[in-house]
């Protein structure tokens, strides 16, 4: 068992602490620990033990570790490899089990749901673990520093989430004191207020509860310059009219008005109607954008709703049914490539299906407006005879679907995708539909990454999406709106206006309860500290890691997978002061555009320009001029001319913007530059 939740210590399996000799074998344990499993090259180590490394500083550091496993293995035989504190490419890694750091069991013990008694219980066990200051030994480490302050952050929700599990249990008196001191030591989290006034007030001291929001109120607006939430204000109105749902154990008005409507659609609605299998679709939407959780949950519950509706063989049924989920999307690889086939074959054969509406597009078009790039490069047009012929509900589901399989057909080559776009959206602006035209210019964004240098075509897009979604009150496109611009103004280096919309986008995220988006304007803010030199190298790492840590749960793994390696690997290789990137990380999708970089770095000139002769073009995608310029790096250290011709070729059209940063992820520093290198 490993404890970091305090001074860095270790204890056998019968409890017994093992002795871990200095400051330094502890150093390398503990950074081992933060790693998660991962490999920490020896170089980085080093540099972490090592302010001013001696000239045997990689011998001494394999004395610890063999020191080290010594003592965590004391019954290895001779010469066996070790199982714990493991050598694995270049450095090592601790393979310790996920119960064996009190760390990471105190994070599934905080974040765990269940029944009130449950969570209090499992709660209030995590938090005797602590036995002072997450990695206290290592408090000026800037290695430790982000875990640190992950891991304290983390330790305020959990007394926060034991004061409403004791609330939800009538056990009001016993979260005050805690809750008391809890303020006293954070005065800034609103939530600690919010709890403790309620407390106070189920436990008859409505005046003490008023009293604890008014000293809220006056710490916010004077250290602070910002008025309460709405969670802390609308407390205070609820206390002075006694609303009925503070009452211990009731239920909100949201709740009731839920349960009674759910009541009566079950009464009211046969078992079997086709109309629970739209209404289902209809809650999935819904609940995509309510977090991880439910995101992941309406991915795994589409695809059946769809073969539901496809076994009925109401072909209208089926294309609403697919048309319905219309849940925006901003980032451009697929969470589920495999689902995403089945939703766009079933699309197909729904289109094919339905009864003769509006017809294709023949041959002999005319473009459409000029921000949809991928029309006006030839790839879909308009009809020129289409104007005058009428359109009704089947062109509205239509289109719906084209915009379906626009969306999922987003990162590959496919040409049905562009195409599907145009037409979606031709249909929609004939239909005068907002709700449609919003969905649709969804899918044209999706469809802007047939080449590089395309900022512009997304923020004319970016803004239409807000104009119209603010016109018609259709918030979810909106924040898609100020997301895509935040991301376009991002790769023009208008971080100024990039802030605008990262501000906007955040501030309906409060609005409207999508928690998703802030894994999105956080990363954002990261690469704004990194792109414009406002913080060195290794607080821009921190900064990143921080960003990556809320990708966990979030129900995105087309974004989390090889992302935080990719973006330590651009943040290493634009600045000449070493950072904590992996060589042997997984780099997940980007593999084939970063391993070559990687081999040079580790001196692997013949493998490194053997794997650059079998790189195929990047994907269609928000990282397209970050992966060529990866490219155009190694092609230029290793003297290929050939694919330093194919690299210059793409990246062209780029060279007004900051490669990676129209991601609003990470950043290679301009396209320019790449550009000089390659001539």
């Amino acid at each position: 068992m490993f404890g970091v939740l305090g001074p860095v210590a270790a204890w056998d399996g019968a409890g017994d602490a093992i002795a871990l000799k200095g400051p330094r074998h502890r150093a390398v344990l503990a950074r081992l620990i933060v790693a998660r499993r991962r490999v920490v090259p020896v170089a980085h180590l080093v540099t972490d033990l090592w302010e001013d490394p001696p000239p045997d500083a990689v011998g001494a550091l394999r004395t610890f570790v063999a020191a080290l496993r010594r003592a965590l293995e004391p019954q290895r035989p001779p010469r066996s490899p070790a199982r714990l504190l493991v050598t694995e490419g270049p450095g090592y890694a601790l393979r310790a089990e996920p119960d064996a750091v009190d760390a990471w069991r105190f994070e599934r013990a905080v974040t765990a749901g269940g029944p009130p008694e449950d969570v209090l219980s499992h709660i209030e066990e995590a938090l005797g673990w602590w036995r002072g200051p997450a990695y206290a030994d290592f408090s000026d480490e800037p290695w430790a520093r982000t875990e640190r302050s992950r891991l304290t952050e983390l330790r305020l929700h959990a007394v926060e989430r034991q004061a409403e599990a004791r609330l939800n249990l009538g056990l009001a008196g016993e979260a005050v004191p805690d809750l008391d001191a809890h303020v006293a030591e954070h005065p800034w989290r609103e939530e600690g207020w919010r709890l403790l006034a309620l407390a106070l007030y189920r436990t008859g001291r409505q005046g003490d509860a008023l009293a604890v929001l008014r000293r809220a109120r006056e710490l916010l607006v004077e250290h602070l310059g910002v008025d309460p939430g709405p969670g802390l204000s609308r407390l205070e109105a609820d206390i002075l009219h006694h609303a009925p749902h503070l009452a211990p154990g009731s239920p909100g008005p949201a709740d009731t008005v839920w349960a009674r409507a759910a009541a009566a659609y079950d009464r009211s609605v046969p078992s079997g109607a086709r109309a629970r299998l739209e209404s289902t679709v209809g809650l999935m939407r819904d609940l995509a954008v309510t977090g991880g959780g439910g995101l992941r949950a309406a991915r795994e519950h589409r695809v059946a709703a769809i073969a539901a509706a496809e076994e009925l063989g109401d072909v209208e049924l089926t294309a609403r049914v697919i048309g319905a989920y219309d849940v925006p999307a901003i980032w451009t690889r697929l969470d589920d490539p495999e689902q995403a086939s089945h939703v766009i074959a079933a699309a197909e054969r729904t289109l094919a299906a339905l009864p003769p509406g509006m017809a294709a597009p023949p041959a002999g078009t005319t473009a459409l407006p000029e921000h949809a790039t991928a029309s006006s490069q030839g790839t879909a047009a308009a009809p020129t005879n289409a104007a005058r012929s009428p359109l009704g509900p089947r062109d509205a589901v239509r289109a719906r679907l084209l915009a379906t399989i626009a969306l999922e057909s987003r990162g590959t080559n496919a040409t049905r995708g562009p195409i599907a776009a145009r037409e979606a959206e031709l249909l929609a602006r004939r239909l005068d539909d907002p709700g449609l035209l919003a969905f649709a210019l969804n899918g044209v964004f999706m469809q802007t990454f047939h080449r590089t240098g395309l900022a512009p075509c997304r923020d004319a897009i970016g803004a239409e999406l807000i104009a119209l979604s603010a016109r018609h009150g259709l918030a979810t496109y909106e924040v898609l709106g100020h997301l895509i611009r935040l991301q376009a103004r991002s790769a023009l280096a208008d971080f100024a206006g990039a802030d605008t919309h990262a501000a906007a986008a955040d501030h309906l995220a409060t609005r409207h309860e999508l928690p998703l988006v802030g894994v999105f304007t956080q990363w954002y803010r990261a690469l704004r500290l990194d792109a414009t030199g406002q913080a060195p190298p290794q607080e821009a790492e921190a900064a990143y890691r921080s960003a990556a840590a809320r990708l966990d749960g979030a129900g995105m793994p087309g974004l989390e997978h090889g992302l935080l390696p990719l973006t330590l690997l651009c943040l290493r290789l634009r600045h000449t002061s070493p950072t904590s990137a992996d060589d042997s990380a997984d780099f997940g999708p980007y593999e084939p555009w970063a391993r070559p970089l990687v081999l040079l770095r580790l001196g692997h000139r013949r493998e490194a320009a053997a794997k650059l002769r079998d790189v195929p073009d990047p994907p269609r995608d928000l990282l397209l001029e970050a992966m060529w310029c990866l490219v155009a790096r190694a092609a230029a250290a290793v003297g290929d001319r050939e694919t330093m011709a194919r690299a210059r070729t793409a990246l062209l059209p780029a060279a007004a913007e900051l490669a990676g940063a129209g991601s609003g992820l990470l950043t290679l520093g301009p396209v320019s530059q790449h550009l000089a290198l390659l001539r």
